[in-house]
This record gives C-alpha cells, sequence and structure tokens, in this order.
C-alpha cells in the first residue's frame, strides 16, 4: 500500500514514514508542503491509497490542500487523515468538511498512527471492492440493455427479407393512427400481394421464391421517400405499406409506383396467368381516425383488404382503390 504523508517538520516526516515502513508499509512518500503534496498528486495520484496530513502548514493549510484535492478531477478519491494538536471543535469539522475522513492526534504516538493508519487502509480496501463491483454492475447493465434493443430490434424484423415483420406493423400502424387521430391527418395503407406466386415456387422452386421475396422487399423499401413511410412483410407473399399524412390520390399513386416498380424488376414468371414476370395487386385506402375513433385501425386493414380482393378478382397486376 502506498501512504503519502504531508507535513512542515522534517522530524515529523521521518518519524512517520520510518514507523510505518517497520509496520510493512514501503511505498511511503513526503510532501513539506500542501503545494508540493497537489504537484505530486496530479502525476501520481493512482499510485496513493491514503495520505496523512498536518493541519497548520505555512502556504496552503492541510484543510484547503484536502478540499482543493477533493475537487480536482484529475485525483482520485483518495482518504485523507489530519494530523493535528488542535483537536477543537471548529478545527477538526473544518477538516470533515474538507473532505477529511479522521485525525490523528499530535504529538503523534505509534500505535494510533499504525491502527488508524490500518483502519483507513483497510476502509478503502473495502470500498474500492464495493466500486470495482458497482462498475462491473453497470457494464454488466449496459451490456443488457444493448442486447435487450438488439433483441427488440430482432423481433420486429423479418427472418427472410430482413424489413420489418406483422407484429412492427401492428406497433406502428397504431402509433400513426393515434397520431393522426390527435393532428386531424389522414393515414393510407397499401395491401400489396405477388401474383400468382404458388406457381413461381413450383416452378422455380422455394429458394427461387425466397429470393423474390428479398428483392420485391427490397424494392418496396426503396419506394418510399418520407421519413414516417413504413414498409412490413405482412405475411407470406403480401406486403403493407403505411403512408401517414396522405389522401387517398396520394395513396393511390404511390401505389401505381410500387406496382410498376416491381413490373420493371423483370422477374421472370413463364407460368403467371398474368404476365410473362413477377407483378403485384394492390389495394389502396386512406382514412381520417377522427372520423371513425382513436382505436379503429382494424377499420384501415379491413378496406385496404377489400380493395386488394377486388384488384385480384378483377385481373392482378392493378391499383384498387377502396369503396367509401
Amino acid at each position: 500500500m502506498s501512504i503519502l504523508v504531508v507535513d512542515d517538520s522534517r522530524s515529523i516526516l521521518a518519524f512517520v514514514k520510518h514507523f510505518l515502513q517497520l509496520a510493512g508499509y514501503q511505498d511511503i512518500f513526503t510532501a513539506s508542503s500542501g503545494e508540493e503534496a497537489l504537484a505530486f498528486l496530479r502525476t501520481n495520484a493512482k499510485t496513493i491509497d491514503l495520505i496523512l496530513m498536518d493541519v497548520m502548514m505555512p502556504g496552503m493549510s492541510g484543510p484547503e490542500t484536502c478540499q482543493v484535492i477533493k475537487k480536482d478531477p484529475s485525483i482520485p478519491d483518495i482518504p485523507v487523515m489530519i494530523m493535528t494538536a488542535d483537536t477543537s471543535e471548529s478545527r477538526l469539522e473544518e477538516s470533515y468538511q474538507a473532505g477529511a475522513v479522521d485525525y490523528i492526534l499530535k504529538p503523534i504516538r505509534k500505535i494510533e498512527l499504525l491502527a488508524r493508519v490500518n483502519s483507513a487502509i483497510t476502509l478503502k480496501q473495502e470500498m474500492d471492492k464495493v466500486k470495482a463491483h458497482e462498475r462491473e454492475l453497470l457494464e454488466l447493465k449496459h451490456e443488457l440493455e444493448l442486447a435487450n434493443r438488439e433483441l427488440s430490434r430482432l423481433v420486429t424484423l423479418d427472418g427472410l427479407t430482413g424489413i420489418p415483420n406483422r407484429r412492427a406493423f401492428d406497433e406502428i400502424l397504431k402509433k400513426e393512427w393515434q397520431r393522426s387521430y390527435r393532428e386531424s391527418t389522414c393515414l393510407g395503407l397499401l395491401m400489396v400481394d405477388i401474383d400468382c406466386f404458388k406457381q413461381y415456387n413450383d416452378t422455380y422452386g422455394h429458394q427461387a421464391g425466397d429470393d423474390t421475396l428479398k428483392n420485391v422487399a427490397n424494392d418496396l423499401n426503396q419506394s418510399l421517400h418520407r421519413p414516417a413511410d413504413f414498409v412490413a412483410r405482412y405475411g407470406g407473399e403480401e406486403f403493407a405499406l403505411i403512408i401517414p399524412k396522405t389522401n387517398i390520390k396520394s395513396t393511390k399513386f404511390v401505389g401505381e409506383c410500387v406496382r410498376r416498380n416491381i413490373e420493371d424488376l423483370k422477374i421472370p414468371h413463364t407460368e403467371s396467368s398474368v404476365h410473362n414476370v413477377i407483378t403485384v395487386s394492390v389495394g389502396a385506402a386512406a382514412i381520417f381516425p377522427r372520423e371513425c375513433g382513436s382505436t379503429s385501425w382494424n377499420e384501415l386493414i379491413k378496406k385496404a383488404d377489400q380493395a386488394l380482393y377486388e384488384a385480384k378478382k378483377t385481373g392482378r397486376n392493378r391499383v384498387v382503390v377502396s369503396k367509401k
């Protein structure tokens, strides 16, 4: 253990250092003033476990030095023990308020010196253990928070396409519906279904089907240009796009862009009854939540689903707007 002894008396420095070394404390450093102690600590503080400091010294007093030590961010928390012949209430109060943890009465007696130093060192060791444990707990807490954050992200992503899944869609739709309700704005929704996808899988195999789902998901994601717009895999070969603060005309326009972009991918589909490439059918709906109620978001899904059904029923590869 390393101890710094600060006193303007050479004889006291020698006395304290001698008996501490006899007791087994080998790393004993000395300073003859508060200023010298501060200069030493600012470069060697991490090696010091305890400071013994005289109260009355030329220049900075012991309490003044102690106060600077406690406020200096470059100096770690080191227990300071005051050495004093003045045990008046005012002197001790001044020392404790400055940050001292204990005092040794002058003239210094060997037995008291070693007992108080041993007690202070033992207390510091225990406190260091507590602080180390607290740091470990904080690190574990931080790691757990990161893990939970990553887990939350993963459980809302579709494992195949990498875009948000149905669970994420449900959460976002509720939030956007309630926001639109508060702000009295219109909320748009597109339901997108890949045409004749079963025949595609039967013809080209499930690996090709998975690749097509990924390509379509990526293209849908790139079709959205506003930060609040949202796309998710709704299930199977069906996708959903939430378009806040829009009307039915704009929702249909986005739907047409989506339909055209998928067709322009030119993914071959020779067994399709619609086209010789992959196409999609789109159902579009837009509602003012204020007209339906703050918890009626399922009404928007219902209308978009009905429109998608009509799009598939009337020939596919088209956008159909929901009826009012």
